[in-house]
């Protein structure tokens, strides 16, 4: 059956819509388990039952029209159960249900398995038989099988809106969705999207309407006529080179751009109002699906030349596309996967809120976001983006979520809290020139985490007393090669310029994991725990000895830097990373005689192995730097740029806690300094906690510093140290959290917790 279930995925994948996927599901496997009926009922929350939406073998009238609640029918028993149901006698079972509409008289046997998606259950798949028959082990687990594969397509089916309208096609307005990502820059912003589309990718490509239909219509003949020259031209490169049988391909891709083939059907959408560039978008990707569908694997391996014939078509039509002038004032830039070059052709005056498809928190998009104080979504996977341009959207940087739609209600309580974070914003500015005090005297030092010059003013703007992280990588991911030693010198100057005299703290290349060089590509299946950060240095001493030598020259004059080692594991790492520190340090201090004094080295602590070593690496390091972010992820097991499992995440889980008391203890017992520079630190809520645990240097966001300023300068150290002792005797993270939230939501602070989850 492993075919059979190959042959079902292979067709659903090519279909063009939610509706055709379940036609081809109830007759595909009717198909394979050669039954009498197979059948697909659906959730619908409006009525809380559900629905018939597809069959093969039941009356067709009855589709949409047949309700069950969770308790009613046999259907009903699979969902409640959330488990298959295999009955060889269906009518002799106590929940036997008899619908005269759907013809069911005619069948017997029964099997039920539940359509399950994130514990949730969306549906149930069913198939009948005529006669008595019990449907063996090896049919059951098929029938499982589909319905796991077929709760992923439902489930993008309801956050897309699909299975909302097929559901209930009698209402006209489209109600709001919300499509969950994550949170990647605070804020909250209400605008006019903007679909940013990458070159020459069909998928990528918006739809959108036009009223100039003559110039499109223009525009796309121009770009047929251009694809046809260089086909031709192709053809006669290749002669002698291929056989007449082969060149014959190359007549074939002409005659598929005429008017009679998929020339004509883009022709007809461009007349129906569509650009040039999502009529053809449109059409070539159905041809796709289709040549994908096909039994023959020869066809099937058509699709690919489809699907190059329509990236040249496309990127004659960019090319020739006026480029867009006016723009919304408030504009919400969407697109598949944005990237800092996205912002050439936009005013940056007009972005009201980013948001991308895919990414992480640690993007560039994303660090450029906090940068700035752009609310930034990444990771948003389920977004219909191509479908939304024009749309009006709410993006809350602080949950995560992008809202399409929003009714009338909702966007008046987004507005009031926009004017509220500008009212709070102005008073946080109160506080850029005051100490970060406790209540009851101590104090605790506030520093940002950096990497580009916007950021580091707006550092400055906001009181930092420091650089407790500054992300080197960030010249690596602005050029297509390594930058020389004198590029990363010139921008390491900058920065420590700007801050002098106080101390930046430059980590060293950390990529790997999800931090990508595009000329320094790393293939593995598991990044996160393969060769990212300080391996990756050791192994490229060529790269490692070049940015510790523009560090340190650098420094000279200032001596304010101090170089920090990531994702250190084990003794044996640091000593080597160590040993090729004081070797550049005596190579430009004693033979090429710079007058530079020795930084200060410090070691990250965001891999578990280094907690329970936590002693023996203070003893050969001036400080240490506990990233919270990884951290967190690898004692949880959880990837925190992954939407699926972002409610595992949480920096406030007991063990997270439990980790950092014990490295502010081994710390404190070699009596070396240590500092947090994780997203944890830019929580009110969490930096109350790292207080309380002993850390007194917080690295954070500048975004976040004035409220955790604001936070800390109304606690006191004996009320914060309370409060852990508490939540220390706490199961579970929401447990601390609602507790630590009970008790800080003062008047005064209320304010400060909005849209914070530490997650």
């Amino acid at each position: 059956m492993l075919e059979s279930l190959r042959n079902i995925v292979q067709q659903v994948n090519a279909a063009k819509d939610f509706g055709e996927v379940l036609r081809l599901i109830v007759q595909l496997v009717k198909e394979v388990m050669d039954t009498g009926m197979c059948s697909v009922y659906l959730y619908s929350p409006s009525t809380n039952s559900y629905v018939l939406m597809a069959t093969d073998g039941l009356n067709p009238n009855s589709v949409g029209k047949v309700h069950l609640s969770s308790r009613e029918g046999l259907v009903g028993l699979v969902a409640s159960r959330a488990e298959p149901i295999n009955l060889e006698d269906a009518e002799a079972h106590p929940n036997f249900a008899f619908f005269p509409e759907t013809g069911e008289e005619r069948f017997r046997s029964f099997l039920g398995a539940p359509i399950i998606h994130h514990r949730k259950v969306l549906g149930v798949l069913v198939v009948q038989q005529q006669d008595r028959r019990r449907f063996d082990e090896s049919e059951e687990s098929f029938l499982v099988t589909v319905s796991a594969q077929l709760a992923g397509v439902i489930a993008h089916a309801d956050a897309t809106g699909e299975l909302d309208q097929l559901l209930n096609p009698q209402q006209a307005v489209i109600h709001e969705r919300i499509y969950p990502g994550v949170a990647s820059a605070p804020g909250v912003a209400i605008g006019t999207v903007v679909v940013i589309s990458s070159p020459a990718d069909l998928k990528a490509v918006p739809m959108r309407k036009v009223s100039d239909t003559d110039a499109e219509l223009a525009l796309f003949r121009h770009a047929m006529e251009q694809t046809k020259t260089d086909i031709r031209a192709l053809d006669q490169t290749m002669v002698n080179k291929l056989s007449e049988e082969e060149r014959a391909l190359f007549d074939v891709y002409v005659r598929m751009l005429d008017d009679h083939s998929m020339g004509g059907e883009v022709l007809s959408l461009i007349r129906e109002g569509f650009c040039a560039q999502s009529a053809w978008s449109q059409v070539v990707l159905g041809h796709i699906r289709l040549f994908k569908s096909m039994q023959d694997a020869y066809l099937r391996e058509r699709a690919s030349d489809v699907e190059d014939l329509g990236r040249r078509v496309l990127a004659y039509l960019q090319q020739s596309e006026v480029k867009r002038t006016v723009f919304p004032e408030r504009m919400v830039m969407i697109g598949e996967e944005l990237s800092a070059a996205s912002f050439a052709d936009v005013p940056l005056e007009n972005v009201a809120a980013i948001v991308s498809v895919k990414g992480s928190r640690n993007s560039h998009m994303a660090i450029l976001g906090r940068a700035i104080g752009i609310p930034t979504v990444m990771g948003v996977i389920d977004l219909p983006w191509g479908r939304l341009d024009g749309e009006e959207v709410i993006v809350d940087g602080h949950t995560g979520q992008v809202i399409v739609s929003p009714r009338d209600e909702l966007l008046q309580a987004y507005t009031q809290q926009i004017y509220e974070e500008k009212l709070l914003a102005a008073d946080l500015e109160k506080l850029t020139d005051k100490p970060c005090v406790t209540a009851d005297g101590h104090h605790v030092s506030l520093w940002v985490n950096t990497g580009l010059r916007l950021d580091s003013m707006l550092s400055l703007d906001r009181g930092a007393e420091g650089v407790g992280l500054y992300r080197t990588e960030i010249p690596f991911l602005m050029l297509d090669r390594f930058p020389s030693e004198e590029e990363q010198r010139k921008a390491y100057r900058e920065h420590l310029e700007m801050f002098a005299p106080r101390t930046v703290t430059m980590r060293t290349l950390d990529i790997g994991g999800d931090k990508d060089l595009p000329y320094f590509p790393i293939e593995e299946e598991n990044p996160f725990l393969g060769w990212r950060g300080i391996r990756i240095c050791l192994d490229h001493p060529e790269i490692f000895l070049v940015q510790l030598r523009a560090m340190m020259r650098a420094s000279e004059g200032l001596n304010n830097l101090s170089i920090l080692l990531p994702m250190i594991s084990n003794v044996p790492e640091l000593e080597s990373a160590l040993q090729l520190i004081y070797q550049v340090y005596d190579e430009l201090t004693e033979e090429e005689g710079y007058q530079i004094e020795m930084p200060n080295v410090g070691a990250m602590i965001e891999v578990p192995a280094a907690v329970y070593q936590i002693r023996e690496l203070a003893r050969r390091v001036d400080f240490l730097s506990v990233g919270t972010n990884d951290l967190t992820q690898y004692l949880l097991a959880v990837d925190r740029n992954n939407p699926r499992v972002a409610d595992l995440y949480h920096a406030c889980h007991p063990s997270v806690l439990r980790a950092l008391l014990a490295i502010s203890e081994g710390a404190r017992g070699e009596c070396t300094p240590v500092s947090v520079c994780g997203e944890m630190a830019g929580d009110p809520i969490g930096a109350v906690l790292l207080m309380a645990l002993g850390f007194r240097v917080l690295s954070m966001s500048a975004t976040n510093l004035l409220k955790v300023k604001a936070i800390l300068r109304q606690v006191s150290l004996v009320e914060a140290t309370k409060l852990l002792e508490e939540v220390m005797l706490m199961p579970d993270a929401d447990s601390v959290w609602r507790h630590m939230e009970k008790a800080l939501k003062k008047p005064d602070l209320a304010a400060l917790f909005r849209g914070t989850a530490m997650h």
